[in-house]
Formats: C-alpha cells, structure tokens, sequence
C-alpha cells in the first residue's frame, strides 16, 4: 500500500492535480463523444462483415472470422472502459469517493491491459493465417478453418486476459493515473513492476514485429506470383489482394497508435534514477505524457473497423473504376491440368 496516510486501497498514489484543474479538464461529453464514434465505427463494420460472410471461399471466411473477432474486441473495449471513463468524468476523476476499495481500478486495470494486447495478438494470429495460406496452401487440413479461426481467436483473448490478472497475483499493480478517470499498470521502479511493464511490452512489440515480418513475407509472395513467369496462368485472387491490403493497414495502425505507448512503458521503468519517487508520484510531465499516448492507443479501436470498411473490393473500384475491367483472376493454389496430345 502507498503512504497515503489514509485507510484506501492501494490502487492510489499521490496526484499533482487541484480541484480547478479537474473541473477544467473534466469533459463527460467529450469523452461519451468519442466512445460514441468509435462505438457506432465498430457496429458499422460488424454489419458490413455479417454481410460478407455469406458465400466466402473458405480461406476468406477464415480471414472475416478473425476480424470479427478483432471488431467485436475493439466494440467492448470502447463499451466497458468507455463506460468507466464517462463516469470519473462526471465526478470530477474524485475515484477515492466512488471505489475506495479499488475494486473498480484492478477491475479497469484488468480490461485496459486485455483489450490493449488483444488486437495486437490478433493482428499477428491474422498474420500468420495468411501467411500460411499465400506461401504453404497445402499444409494446412481442408475443412474447419472457421471453427479453427475461433478457436484461435478465444486462445489470444485467454492468453490476453491470464496476463491481465496477474497484477492481482502480485506481478504489478494497478494504479489510478492521471488526471484520475482511468487505471492502468504502474510506472515504478519495484521488480513486480518493472517486470509487469517490461512483459507488457515485449509482448505487445513481439506481435507488431512478427505481424510485419509475416506480412511483408506474404506481400512479397503475392508481388512474385504476380509479376512471375506463370502470372498469365496463377494469378492472386482479387480476395486475397483484398485480405493483405486489409491486414497491412491494421498493421500500421496498430504501430503508429500503440508503439509510442509501449515505448514509453519500457523507458519509464527501465528509467535511472527511477521515474516514480518511493510515496508512487511521478512528475507532471511524466503524467502527462502517459496519458496522451494513452489517448493515441486508443484511436487503434476506432481506425480498425474503418480499416476493413474503406479497403474493400467495392469501395476501391469506386475509386479506381479501372480494376473492375481487369479479367478475373486465378488462385494462388496450383491447379494441375492435363495436356491433350496434339494429334
């Protein structure tokens, strides 16, 4: 527990705010604004998904089940800690009269960090379903890609949510941060900390680099296919040209929103001398920082669906009415014929 000096729970460290500063900052329609969009972003595209489901190949009903898993994350996140954040808004962040037991924050704590890894490991999981299915078509079995796709997609939310509790096991904790409407891991120097933030990270940065890895492998095979010497007989689908576009922007949406975060989580718990004095404050600046990355992190929930929804086949020929004169195109799979003797 902090040295607060109080019997609270010890989800609460000295803050450098007043009480003018809170009712400046306190915004509760912002805040429900912003949830709203992002909201309204993710059942938009969960619409548009449901529609395309119907008829798919197997390889993109595959893919499709996959981002919804990813939409369907991204909508709850929004819901849940949208929730929790619009009301510390309209109370001024006073979170010591609404939950002095800190229950509230550990539950916050919990979903912050699982709906923060869950599109990053799915955007590797989609990765690597993809790459299989552009450079080894044949290795993987015929039948239950989408039973397989769910199962892959409830193992990344597991796994996301065993690494999420174990501040309550104590690996870590989890503390009210500035300026007082949200919780997240702690940014000091204890080991628990220290190896709660650096775990964080290291995961988080493992599924961006391995997502990058995979994709620009997969991107590069379906550029050789194209340009080859067997193009005219074993062209990319337009599908899956669709599914890479698709995956390479959630990539690099989920770098540009969520690598500033992870970055700092590591230089601030590696930081010496330590950033957090030993009574758990840390300097405004520091604060500050923390909560615009935060912030930033968070337009990863609203740009994911908008990612699916502008980089369709349909939008794009809007655009580009040229690619739907193109003849239509063959699998990447090998189709074997056999030659007629010429009499």
């Amino acid at each position: 527990m902090w040295p607060n000096g109080t019997s609270l729970g010890p989800c609460f460290r000295p803050t450098n705010i007043t009480l003018e500063e809170r009712r400046l900052i306190a915004s509760p329609w912002f805040a429900a604004s912003f949830c709203v969009v992002g909201l309204a972003s993710n059942l938009l595209a969960l619409s548009v998904l449901a529609g395309a489901r119907q008829g798919s190949s197997q390889a993109r009903s595959s893919f499709l089940t996959f981002l919804c898993g990813l939409v369907l994350t991204d909508f709850l996140g929004l819901l849940v800690t949208g929730a929790i954040v619009v009301s510390q808004h309209v109370v001024l962040f006073d979170w010591r009269a609404a939950d002095p037991s800190c229950r509230l924050c550990q539950f916050m704590g919990v979903i912050m960090v699982f709906f923060g890894l869950c599109p990053l490991l799915l955007g590797a999981a989609m990765a690597s379903e993809r790459y299989l299915g552009i450079t080894r078509p044949f290795s993987r079995p015929a039948g239950a890609s989408q039973r397989r796709a769910w199962a892959t997609v409830g193992l990344v939310w597991a796994s996301a949510l065993a690494l999420g509790l174990l501040p309550l096991l104590g690996v870590g904790r989890y503390t009210v941060q500035y300026p007082g409407s949200w919780c997240f891991l702690t940014l000091g120097a204890q080991p628990g900390d220290v190896a709660f933030g650096l775990l964080f990270t290291l995961l988080g940065s493992f599924s961006v680099g391995l997502s990058f890895l995979l994709n620009t492998i997969s991107v590069a095979t379906l550029c050789h296919v194209y340009h080859g010497r067997e193009a005219t007989q074993q062209r990319p689908r337009d599908c899956e040209v669709e599914m890479m576009a698709q995956l390479m922007g959630i990539m690099v949406v989920a770098s540009i929103c969520w690598m500033p975060l992870l970055v700092f989580i590591a230089q601030t718990v590696l930081r010496s001398p330590p950033a957090m004095s030993p009574s758990g404050q840390l300097s405004r600046a520091t604060e500050k920082q923390l909560l615009i990355y935060l912030r930033v992190a968070t337009w990863n929930q609203i740009l994911d669906p908008w990612v699916y929804i502008l980089f369709r086949r349909a939008v794009i020929r809007r655009l580009h009415p040229r690619l739907s004169a193109r003849p239509r195109s063959l699998s990447l799979r090998p189709q074997l014929t056999q030659r007629r003797p010429v009499p």
